[in-house]
């Protein structure tokens, strides 16, 4: 088979190597059809990338709002510790004032008090100098110069006492104003607090969108490469065993005209061989009438002498037929039906149509199995495809026929090689880990005409 060969020529040739022309519009139309798909899948990742970096937009104007508004709060800070400042300045100063008046006020009293006591002492009064018997005219000049002096001391008493009142009150002014500075000024700290867990809750959650952010495109850019790869693989898969089938059909019409020139051959040899026989036979008759007519007249002739011969001729074998030379070529395929065995026995994950963690959807299914666990065809076919290929590890393809074909990724080893035939139930790998893969399993796929298609739906129980 010269499969293995039609393969890689389609692989890494260009496209002029193509042959027939509903070939490349066949493979024209599946990569169109898989360009779409792929878009798709991508749009899908950017929107979500979009709406991730929209988010990463609102949280940075939430954190310049916190940063601002803890800025601005520094600010009141600043004033309200210089308001304080100042108030309590006004406080000391009110307190000064207060205590230089409570002195002047004991000091007015003790001098108060030190005239009384001189009255009284001197009997200085109004009643002793009317009874005195001295001079009126200087009884009431003394008099109006005591009733001037204790009327100035009590004057001068009451404006101490009043600048000491309105001390007081300014004092408790003070005490207030420095109070309400100090309670806005812990509210105003208490607010800054909450402003700055605030903005520690959004760098975290800035710094979880950058990493979100990171995480999808660098999915993205894996999966355009995966999806690359295997759409490429598979589109070429697709012509070649549309190329193949060519070359089978080409063949079996060439058997069938060789079987046809062979009969012909045959049928013209068997009338050629009879119409020899025929003709020896005719030629022996007439010898032997030839034969007869001269024993005659030579018995005529020498009728005394009583002579007579005669001879018979004989006829020449028939020529052996040629045996028709056996036909080769690869077993041909019925495609598949429902009710599939698993290819190995696992925990179904990774559903087919389902979004896949890294984005997109998958397009087939992943069963968790042991690590070296044996990996089944699912179904008799031909190997098409066995080696490593990026994001799917050592991947394995098998032809069914009727442009049906199984695929098998993730696996430990390759225990088929191309072009080799398999039954179903042969194992054709081994579970594993590869392609950048965590955890061992197998990932399953089956197309039809390149297209996936729900494995679930072709296999049967486990």
């Amino acid at each position: 088979m010269r499969y293995a060969a039609f393969l890689l020529a389609l692989l890494f040739a260009s496209s002029g190597s193509w042959a027939a022309e509903s070939a490349l519009q066949q493979r024209q139309a599946e990569a169109r059809r898989d360009q779409s798909a792929l878009r798709e899948r991508i749009g899908r990742l950017e929107k979500q990338i979009v709406g991730s970096e929209s988010s990463r937009r609102d949280i940075s104007v939430m954190l310049k709002k916190s940063e601002t508004a803890i800025s601005e709060l520094d600010r009141q800070l600043d004033t309200l510790a210089s308001d304080t400042g100042q108030a309590g300045q006004q406080l000391q100063d009110t307190q000064r004032r207060i205590g230089e008046q409570s002195a002047e006020l004991s000091k007015r009293q003790e001098y108060l008090g030190d005239q009384l006591r001189a009255q009284y002492a001197s009997g200085l009064s109004p009643w002793a100098a009317l009874l005195s018997g001295e001079d009126p005219q200087d009884i009431a000049r003394e008099l109006g110069y005591l009733e001037y002096v204790a009327r100035a001391q009590a004057d001068a008493l009451l404006a101490v006492r009043a600048a000491l009142d309105e001390l007081t009150a300014l004092q408790k002014q003070a005490q207030a104003h420095e109070a309400e500075l100090q309670r806005l000024a812990k509210e105003t700290r208490q607010r800054r607090a909450e402003l700055e867990t605030q903005q520690a809750e959004r760098q975290a959650v800035l710094k979880r969108i950058d990493a979100e952010l990171k995480k999808q495109r660098s999915e993205a850019r894996n999966l355009e490469r995966n999806e690359a790869k295997l759409s490429e693989l598979v589109d070429a898969l697709a012509v070649a065993i549309e190329e193949e089938a060519a070359e089978q059909r080409r063949v079996r019409e060439q058997q069938e005209a060789e079987k046809k020139r062979q009969a012909e051959a045959a049928r013209r040899a068997e009338e050629a061989r009879r119409q020899a026989q025929a003709q020896a036979e005719s030629d022996a008759k007439a010898e032997e009438a030839r034969k007869i007519a001269e024993a005659r007249r030579a018995a005529e002739a020498i009728r005394a002498e009583q002579a007579a011969g005669q001879e018979t001729g004989s006829v020449p074998p028939e020529p052996a037929p040629r045996e028709a030379a056996p036909q080769s070529g690869r077993t041909a395929q019925q495609g598949l039906s429902k009710g599939l065995p698993y290819p190995v026995r696992g925990e179904v994950q990774g559903r087919f149509g389902m979004e896949r963690p890294e984005g997109g959807v998958w397009r087939g299914i992943v069963l968790r199995a042991a690590d070296g666990a044996r990996v089944a065809a699912v179904a008799p076919g031909q190997v098409v495809y066995a080696g490593w290929l990026g994001g799917f590890g050592n991947l394995l393809i098998i032809d069914h026929g009727d442009k049906y074909l199984s695929v098998y990724a993730y696996n430990q080893s390759l225990l088929k090689q191309v072009g080799q035939n398999v039954r179903a139930g042969e194992a054709v790998a081994t579970v594993g880990a590869t392609g950048g893969q965590v955890e061992p399993g197998l990932y399953f796929e089956i197309r039809h005409e390149g297209k996936p298609v729900n494995p679930l739906l072709w296999l049967g129980k486990q």
